[in-house]
């Protein structure tokens, strides 16, 4: 076998070495990009909901965000739940939907963006803060360093969750789960510390200074808040678009006052396409939306995949071309004629007819 190479490789040209190389490379370099794209944006935490939801893969993630001026409060979101609701109910196979009433039917979460003033007997922080409501650390679980999450289903609305620079300048330490705060001269009770995501992209997208979460309501009553901006839902998704279309007509706000994504199919090939063709207007915002910081992380990773699967197609396309080259030359250099093709095909049948009547002869013999 080794010899048989050793005499192929003897028989290839200067030219046929070198085109092999290109096309091997080529194809090594497109599954490193595939390989290190797909490992990165499985690195997002926010973008898996529907993944950590429902593992057997029929469910989608979707997340609306509104316009500063557009008005969302708990009794909207709460009419949008049950017209979901009756909406799956309806399309859902009887049997899925006996299997989902033995669990929630989806989960949903919103938030709200704004600034809030928290004090001990050490010293007062003003920070940036995020307002939860519903299940907010199902889509976000942030990485914890002690303590836990709340949740903004709770009766309660007096948890805080700190970020590692907040913990240490407040109390010295980022073991302070339980230890009180207090917002607006009411006290609040830290419930978990938390590590701030890290690189270019999460600087950039805001988490370059303390961001402390809070429920909605005790940033709305005790901070500055511009009102809940996100709202977002994982549920069963029966056929394609189900839930990013129920959110679309259903939500209550005119189309042109909100963006939705479905999250759980945001880096596929068919959305990443209109990605490239946007390129450079996609930045340009006529609907006055602010994205939260993971939506800016999410996008920014959005155009990485982008420019990736534009080199991708390139590096298959080096060896594609290389080997449609090599065809058209053997192509013109054949030395068979369609004649000999098809009585190649001839041939090939009566054997294999011989062959078969052989088999039943033998066996009718047995």
């Amino acid at each position: 076998m080794v010899l048989k190479l050793k005499e192929w490789m003897r028989s290839l040209s200067p030219k046929q070495i070198l085109l092999s190389l290109i096309t091997i490379l080529s194809l090594l370099v497109f599954l490193i990009l595939t390989l290190w794209s797909n490992h990165q944006v499985a690195q997002l935490p926010d973008q898996q909901a529907a993944a950590r939801w429902d593992q057997e893969g029929g469910s989608a993630q979707v997340s609306c965000f509104l316009a500063e001026h557009v008005e969302m409060d708990a009794y909207t979101i709460l009419n949008f739940e049950k017209q979901l609701e009756k909406s799956l109910t309806e399309v859902l196979p009887e049997e899925e939907d006996q299997e989902e009433s033995d669990r929630r039917l989806f989960v949903d979460a919103y938030s709200s963006q704004g600034t809030i003033e928290v004090t001990n007997g050490r010293g007062k922080l003003e920070a940036a803060a995020v307002g939860i409501g519903g299940d907010f650390f199902l889509f976000h679980p942030l990485q914890l360093v002690s303590g836990g999450y709340f949740s903004g289903n709770d009766l309660m609305k007096d948890s805080i969750i700190l970020d590692e620079d907040a913990a240490w300048q407040l109390f010295g330490s980022s073991d302070i789960a339980g230890k009180s705060v207090m917002i607006g001269n009411v006290p609040h009770y830290v419930s978990g510390v938390i590590k701030r995501q890290e690189g270019r992209f999460a600087q950039g997208a805001g988490l370059d200074k303390t961001v402390v979460y809070v429920s909605n309501e005790t940033l709305t009553e005790y901070g500055t808040s511009q009102g809940i901006s996100v709202y977002e839902v994982t549920a069963p998704n029966p056929v394609k678009g189900f839930v990013y279309n129920c959110v679309k007509e259903k939500l209550g706000v005119a189309e042109s006052d909100m963006i939705v994504v479905e999250n759980s199919s945001r880096y596929t090939l068919e959305k990443l396409i209109p990605v490239i063709l946007d390129f450079g207007t996609r930045s340009m915002q006529n609907r006055a939306v602010q994205f939260p910081y993971w939506e800016n992380i999410a996008r920014g990773w959005e155009d990485v995949k982008a420019v990736v699967l534009v080199f991708q197609f390139i590096f298959l396309l080096i060896p594609a071309g290389i080997m449609a080259g090599f065809l058209i030359i053997k192509w013109k250099n054949k030395k068979w004629t369609w004649r000999d093709a098809a009585g190649f095909l001839v041939d090939s049948k009566d054997k294999v007819i011989i062959k078969i009547k052989g088999e039943k002869d033998k066996w009718q013999d047995f």
